[in-house]
């Protein structure tokens, strides 16, 4: 078996690479990685030292990937993982398409070329801003929960207020497609808007069920929630368990933004090691009745907002301040959780690492790497 990874010297890739040749070592993995993100050249030397067969290439030039021996299945990996990429002026959106989309097609042109399965990796960014929004939240201790009352912040709490009770009280009695108190199931909206990277996903999740269809090839969309764990690159609208630990260790600035400024709001959190055994399984043994599309996530049951996480910090490295800001970003949402119960009932997956051992990997790899945060940073 002879498995392709894309982004391969990212975070995840390089993740599931190491765990693939760990558990699976009659596996062949090889890389491509066009080794632009800062961070990337350390994944390369250890990658390398385990055995892994790297190529220097592109997912954008389709001449970049002729030259990959033929794979039974590919990973893709390779992708802008940034909500504000395309309109921070840090990337432009052409760019994001062109890594996000045009890149996916190229690796589903080369899965039809070698008739192999394919594992998209995709996002909870493709579910809609405005349901999300819509979903009532309340205070509770130090962290927002799914309520049955208007939200407390934001832009829906000002829309609400602008309306009389009645209609108030009759909006959020009507259950709200795909959610629960476990957290957003995988028929919840994904309307517009998104974000430019939702999108970007969403667009590759549609043509990599088309390739599917069309061409009989074993397809796998799994739709991650925060992903994290030591060696994570250092940035903060990427990866902010990990952003959020190395930082408070590092006495470095940190700022609870929107949401009047209060750290509330919440995100699941998934050790990117979890992904292996689903990866692994689905490779082994495709299922044509099994769904194509599914969360994985950490779930309610690990996640925690930023005002958690900060008192976790405290207690291991000490008190830091954290500045506030009550101004949200366009694509701030208080609560989002991901329920993977569809991934459970058909593969049997659950997350493993519990999330206190997540943050604890995450410190300890901060500990002795100090300039983690100056070394992957863009």
């Amino acid at each position: 078996m002879r498995i392709l990874i894309t982004g391969i010297c990212g975070f995840v890739g390089s993740t599931l690479a190491r765990g693939l040749r760990e558990s699976w070592p009659d596996w062949e993995i090889v890389g491509l990685d066009n080794f632009v993100r800062a961070g990337s050249e350390t994944n390369r030397r250890t990658l390398r030292e385990g055995g892994v067969k790297l190529y220097h290439g592109d997912v954008r030039n389709p001449s970049d990937l002729e030259t990959l021996p033929r794979c039974d299945w590919i990973i893709e990996a390779a992708a802008n993982p940034s909500v504000l990429a395309g309109v921070d002026g840090k990337t432009s959106s052409r760019q994001l398409i062109e890594h996000n989309l045009i890149g996916t097609i190229s690796v589903l042109e080369l899965a039809k070329q070698w008739r192999c399965g394919f594992t998209m990796l995709s996002t909870s960014r493709v579910y809609s801003i405005r349901a999300l929004a819509d979903i009532p939240v309340e205070t509770q201790a130090d962290r927002f929960v799914p309520g049955t009352q208007a939200p407390a912040t934001g832009r829906t709490a000002q829309r609400l207020a602008e309306t009389n009770d009645a209609t108030r009280n009759t909006q959020h009695a009507t259950p709200i497609p795909g959610f629960s108190p476990n957290g957003i199931a995988e028929d919840f909206s994904t309307e517009p808007p998104l974000s430019l990277y939702g999108s970007s996903k969403r667009a590759s999740e549609l043509l990599a069920s088309e390739y599917a269809e069309s061409f009989d090839l074993p397809v796998s969309i799994l739709r991650c929630g925060v992903l994290a764990g030591p060696g994570q690159f250092g940035k903060i609208d990427q990866g902010i368990f990990s952003y959020w630990i190395h930082s408070w260790r590092g006495k470095r600035p940190l700022k609870y933004i929107g949401f009047n400024g209060s750290g509330l709001q919440v995100r699941d959190c998934l050790h990117a090691r979890d992904l292996l055994p689903l990866v692994a399984q689905q490779i082994q043994s495709p299922r044509p009745d099994a769904p194509r599309v599914v969360n994985v996530s950490g779930g309610s049951s690990h996640s925690a907002s930023l005002r958690q996480l900060s008192a976790w910090c405290a207690e291991r490295f000490g008190p830091h301040e954290v500045a506030a800001e009550a101004k949200e970003r366009p694509f701030d949402v208080p609560w989002l959780v991901l329920d993977s119960g569809l991934a459970t009932r058909t593969w049997g997956w659950k997350p493993q690492t519990p999330l206190a051992s997540i943050w604890t990997e995450i410190a300890e790899h901060a500990e002795k790497n100090p300039d983690w945060l100056d070394v992957s940073a863009d």
